[in-house]
């Protein structure tokens, strides 16, 4: 069972603090430092001291960390042209010494889009298709070949695919709710399969559809590793759960019944819920960056029983 730290830069923090929760991330055995890719903050934070990019943290955590996965979940698809992303990618690959994975959606906050002069097409998932293909099939591309891709959006002529990721494959995530286009997606695309914010009966269902597409595309289901993202909020006892709820702004009971929250049995209790249905692989959205004894907890009292 993976543990992955997941983390929403754009509520607020700085380099040296997102460096600071991947370096901890590291040392206290998770598996892997993950984060969102926006511009803008959401709901009721002043967001400072303003948005990083996350291709370009990415690349300077790939140099300061030694062991632990690293990746986006998502890469918004209306931000990066796919050329320069599979470009991005691979270098960042080569930093890390092969440790990146790439997490790839749609895009859909069209605010932050408005805030920084960045096109919002309406056509988001078939773009997300063809950007798929382009940035895959550069990276299969044999050295010394070319790539070419005529698409609806996109047009590529005589591509030297360059450069090479450090990894045979780059692992490729693909995550939603969405009940026929983002399984076919899935299947054809995909290494992992992520359900975001989402219950374990909701999560089942979407286990199941995507399981039945990758059949149908003749790869095996468990090739494919499913995964969930949740809020994670875990104290020594009720008044530690109580503080950590109050410090991020929400209420324990929602958070029990929308996340990871309680005491650490009661994590693990619910973990195992999901685990039930297929899910091996959790990333745990850290909104308090400043409270690394949560980090602490996590490891000492949750991912110790789960190993």
């Amino acid at each position: 069972m993976d543990l992955r730290i997941f983390t929403e830069p754009q509520q607020g923090a700085s380099y040296d603090t997102l460096r600071t929760v991947a370096k901890a991330t590291e040392d206290l055995g998770f598996d892997a430092f993950f984060r969102s890719d926006h511009y803008l903050k959401m709901g009721d934070v002043d967001g400072l001291p303003g948005p990083t990019d996350a291709w370009i943290t990415l690349a300077g955590l790939a140099r300061e960390t030694k062991r632990i996965r690293l990746g986006t979940l998502m890469t918004a698809g209306t931000f990066r042209l796919p050329g320069v992303l599979a470009i991005q990618v691979a270098q960042v690959d080569q930093m890390s010494g092969g440790r990146v994975e790439l997490g790839l959606g749609a895009g859909w906050f069209e605010q932050e889009h408005k805030a920084y002069g960045i096109p919002f097409p309406k056509e988001k998932f078939g773009r997300l298709e063809e950007q798929l293909a382009i940035v895959t099939g550069l990276w299969e591309t044999k050295p010394g070949d070319t790539f070419d891709f005529h698409g609806t959006y996109y047009d590529l002529t005589d591509s030297p695919a360059l450069p090479k990721p450090a990894q045979a494959r780059i692992p490729v995530l693909i995550g939603g709710h969405g009940a026929t286009r983002t399984p076919k997606l899935t299947a054809r695309y995909a290494d992992e399969f992520n359900m975001p914010f989402a219950s374990i009966e909701d999560s089942e269902r979407q286990f199941g559809r995507v399981r039945a597409a990758v059949e149908a595309a003749g790869r095996g289901a468990d090739e494919l590793t499913y995964s969930n993202a949740l809020v994670v909020c875990v104290g020594k006892d009720d008044q530690e759960v109580a503080r950590r709820a109050a410090a991020i702004g929400r209420e324990v009971d929602e958070l029990k019944a929308n996340g990871l929250a309680g005491t650490p049995a009661e994590v693990v209790e619910k973990i195992g819920r999901y685990a039930e249905i297929g899910s091996r692989r959790f990333y745990l959205q850290i909104l308090d960056l400043s409270d690394l004894d949560h980090l602490e907890l996590i490891s000492a009292q949750v991912q110790s029983q789960l190993s």
